[in-house]
């Protein structure tokens, strides 16, 4: 027996280099397959348009196919369980936001999930405000306004979301919460639907990231009464920020990142940060951020980690005080 054991412990000592090699070679041949960008919301929102374009740049500049796969529902939960249960050999990516990498921890009961020991940073891909926008034919034509009527009109404000748990979701109960007013919260699943019901009247107000809005705004279609940021948007010059409407200190970034199942090659991830980095650098990249309302940030994935933990250190206490869970 003693024998035996000592031949086995020599056979996996043999094969050991073997195993390393083996693994150093797939990595430095990826990809030799299509790779999948999950993006965890429907298609036609902010985050599956810049996904979409990423991709594109990323299947010419490896010569192979990358992929996007939409799994909406439970405010990203769907597809981000699908991606943290993946492989990690490389081929499955999440393209999300700050619901699903990060802040549904901090509300989901039972999550399947753990954000932060489930998946490997990659890269901050690009960052916007939220905007707060109002179908044309609404009383309010400002923040300031529309909080005025929601205190006159307690509860009758139907203010949509992306979904329950969204940055929409919190920013909306936040501002109800300093302004001391109540307003009805309706969630929906991304924000292809949101946005749709807006134009069609259906909803009053939406909470949202802002790129999508933009060209609705600029054509008249929607009012934008705010955005989150400290700063004014520049592709919204005219619309004042939330601090602006007297809420001192209020800011609320949108912000899209990449990551991939714990677990995957150093390698790999390196090679996706690197090329996710030249398409940020690019003319086409510049081009299609700035159409969209989006700053490009890039960075390494040390960078990534480091932002997702300040922003749980941010929203943590605020979602605690709302008492949002699900």
């Amino acid at each position: 027996m003693r024998s035996l054991s000592l031949g086995l412990f020599g056979l996996a000592l043999a094969l050991a280099p073997c195993l390393a090699s083996g693994a150093a070679h797939a990595s430095q041949a990826w990809p030799d397959r299509p790779v999948t960008l999950m993006v965890p919301f429907p298609a036609g929102s902010a985050v599956d348009t810049l996904a979409r374009s990423v991709a594109q740049s990323l299947s010419e500049d490896f010569g192979k196919q990358f992929i996007v796969d939409n799994r909406g529902g439970a405010g990203g939960n769907v597809g981000g369980a699908a991606v943290a249960k993946s492989a990690a050999d490389g081929y499955t990516f999440l393209f999300g936001t700050p619901a699903p990498i990060a802040l549904n921890k901090l509300m989901y009961k039972g999550l399947s999930y753990d954000s932060e020991r489930d998946f490997t940073p990659v890269i901050l891909v690009a960052k916007s405000p939220l905007a707060i926008s109002a179908k044309l034919d609404f009383p309010a034509k400002t923040l300031g306004e529309l909080i005025a009527y929601a205190k006159k009109n307690p509860g009758k404000v139907n203010v949509g979301h992306p979904g329950i748990g969204t940055l929409g979701h919190i920013s909306s109960v936040l501002i109800q919460q300093f302004a001391g007013v109540e307003m009805t919260n309706v969630p929906y699943r991304g924000t292809a639907p949101l946005m749709a019901d807006l134009l069609s009247g259906q909803v009053d107000v939406v909470m949202d990231f802002m790129p999508t809005y933009v060209p609705l705004a600029d054509d008249n279609k929607i009012r934008a009464l705010a955005v989150t940021t400290s700063q004014r948007a520049p592709q919204l010059p005219n619309v004042p920020t939330v601090q602006e409407a007297g809420f001192k200190g209020f800011e609320a970034t949108a912000w899209y990142a990449i990551v991939a199942p714990t677990g995957t090659p150093p390698e790999i991830v390196d090679k996706m940060n690197k090329g996710v980095n030249a398409f940020l650098k690019s003319e086409r990249g510049k081009s299609l951020l700035n159409l969209n309302a989006l700053q490009g940030v890039g960075g390494s994935p040390d960078d990534l980690k480091t932002f997702i933990g300040s922003e749980l250190t941010k929203w943590a206490p605020v979602i605690k005080a709302a008492n949002i869970t699900m």
